[in-house]
């Protein structure tokens, strides 16, 4: 794994990846708001071929935008970001796809939950990404288009848009392929 972004402060403990983000950090690519942040953080390998990344995030998220999940970055222009993002005061389950210009779904959880659990899958194309608050129980967010390039990289990604940093904790990450 590698970093591209590394943060202010991270450590490894075990499978728990401990990070502290960098002040102002984001992934974004002009759509509404017209600008482009490629500052985020993101803990990374290459995967060739289909595969499937689990993990289990808890944040401290407290400043609008704070956020951390999954990334599938091909290039600058071509990735998907998802886990949980801070708006509004409210924890939300949100996925943010970009091919040259990048969208937002966000899902709003009224209940925050402690942690929540991502599992990212590719087969060919495509990319499907579910969630879950138990760690058994999951369920389909976003079914995507991202990129056919045969290899990506994976891995994990936390930014704070508008804050000074947030800290997050995340745990038992892998991936397998078929």
């Amino acid at each position: 794994m590698q970093w591209y972004n590394e943060p202010p402060d991270w450590r490894q403990e075990g499978d728990v990846l401990h990070i502290t983000t960098g002040a102002k950090t984001d992934f974004w690519r002009k759509t509404h708001y017209g600008f482009i942040r490629d500052d985020g953080h993101f803990y990374y390998q290459e995967v060739t071929g289909n595969f499937t990344a689990d993990v289990k995030i808890t944040g401290h998220y407290q400043v609008l935008y704070d956020q951390a999940g999954i990334m599938v970055r091909e290039s600058e222009t071509v990735w998907l970001k998802c886990g949980i993002e801070f708006v509004e005061e409210v924890q939300n389950i949100s996925a943010v796809v970009t091919r040259d210009f990048s969208d937002w779904s966000v899902t709003p959880l009224l209940n925050p939950p402690t942690s929540l659990w991502l599992r990212v899958q590719r087969r060919a194309e495509a990319i499907e990404v579910q969630y879950s608050l138990d760690g058994s129980h999951y369920q389909l967010l976003r079914l995507t288009y991202l990129t056919g390039a045969e290899t990506v990289q994976v891995g994990l990604m936390a930014a704070s848009p508008q804050g000074e940093g947030c800290a997050i904790a995340f745990e038992g990450f892998h991936i397998t392929q078929p």
